[in-house]
């Protein structure tokens, strides 16, 4: 039986560390999506002890996903004590829920659900009987348990696993573990900072080779910015035919593993503060292909100078990855693009693939409408 609490106690839970919600007459202890909400803890601390049910629900301040339903779902600690004046709108309102949720259930059952008959004991009877919890888990994955290993033994259809990746999840206080393996967990695992320790001596070098090959100054600070210019465009294309080439992919359990290693995860578990940025294998494995093909396409010494640039393009947009999904943004630039991203995550990822800015999704034609 859940507890119940009142609307004073919930008003007291207020702070980032300890941070409760009200929706739809239900009580949520959302203290440990607090840092991990993908508009910004600033958000939920507005509104922390109060009732949030409009504000989700509003198309023009803060329309929530049904994946965000989800993730609330799984932090309810009880219901909240009806007052005298809301008694009839909650019982109103309580009818009304249970019998979405009764045709819910029976659409997953593949059955029909009226109002004349909801509610009777052969309908209670497979409401008991369906833990959406418990579902949900034995349907896709399970985040207490390595994914790699669940998806190496499952059986999902290319489509089943496209929905099911494309709904993003939560895990409360860190990251979801990918290998039993401790050493293959760790090449999972980037924090933000490794990035530009790895990354930008190969710039510098790269810098040097092309002034030691004769290059002036003004040349060499010509092909730097022309390098990042050709990264924003590397980025979307990486993006939208590499890391969503969900179309294409064969009717494959391999492929699905392969989908979900390269990017699916990412889309799973969007607010993952350990695999947002690139890890060094699989940047390293897409920097060599593109290095070949930059010195054979240019002369030795622009070529330096010119993947110095594109590296240095890739450096700042997994900066600004992490800086979206996880900072409270500049208004400048920033906050629009965090809004843009994450409408990527939340609300349609069939578009909006730029990261830095969205000049190649208004070329291509792929830019989200907000």
């Amino acid at each position: 039986m859940s507890k119940v609490y009142t609307q004073q106690e919930v008003a007291k839970h207020t702070k980032a560390d300890d941070c409760w919600l009200i929706h739809n007459n239900k009580v949520y202890n959302v203290t440990d999506f607090v840092a991990d909400h993908p508009g910004g803890e600033e958000f939920i601390l507005d509104h922390a002890g109060k009732d949030v049910t409009a504000l989700m629900k509003d198309e023009l301040e803060h329309l929530h996903s049904d994946g965000a339903y989800e993730m609330l779902d799984e932090l309810l600690i009880g219901s909240l004590q009806p007052t005298a004046t809301s008694t009839a709108t909650s019982t109103a309102t309580a009818t009304k829920e249970k019998l979405q949720y009764e045709s819910e259930m029976h659409r997953r059952l593949g059955t029909n659900v009226t109002e004349e008959n909801a509610g009777t004991k052969e309908i209670e009877y497979h409401l008991r009987a369906t833990d959406l919890v418990a579902d949900k888990k034995n349907r896709f994955l399970d985040l207490n348990k390595p994914l790699f290993h669940q998806l190496w033994y499952a059986d999902f259809s290319k489509t089943f696993y496209l929905e099911q990746v494309h709904i993003p999840r939560h895990v409360a206080g860190g990251s979801a573990r990918l290998f039993s393996s401790d050493f293959l967990e760790l090449f999972t695992r980037t924090p933000w900072y490794i990035v530009p320790i790895l990354w930008l001596p190969v710039i510098g070098f790269n810098v040097y080779r092309g002034l030691q090959q004769g290059l002036t100054t003004e040349n060499v600070a010509f092909l730097f910015v022309a390098g990042m210019f050709t990264w924003t465009l590397a980025e979307y294309m990486i993006h939208r035919f590499l890391f969503h080439l969900d179309d294409l992919l064969p009717e494959s359990n391999y492929s699905n593993i392969g989908h979900f290693l390269l990017h699916g995860i990412h889309h799973y578990l969007p607010m993952d503060r350990l695999r947002l940025v690139m890890p060094p294998v699989l940047a390293i494995a897409l920097a060599i292909p593109i290095n070949i093909l930059m010195h054979s396409l240019m002369p030795l010494a622009q070529g330096y100078v010119m993947m110095a640039g594109l590296l240095f393009g890739y450096v700042l947009y997994d900066m600004t990855h992490y800086y979206l999904h996880h900072a409270k943004v500049f208004k400048i630039h920033f906050k629009e693009m965090k809004t843009y991203h994450l409408a990527h995550h939340y609300k349609n990822f069939e578009g909006g693939y730029g990261i830095t800015s969205k000049i190649w999704d208004r070329v291509f034609g792929t830019t989200l409408e907000l």
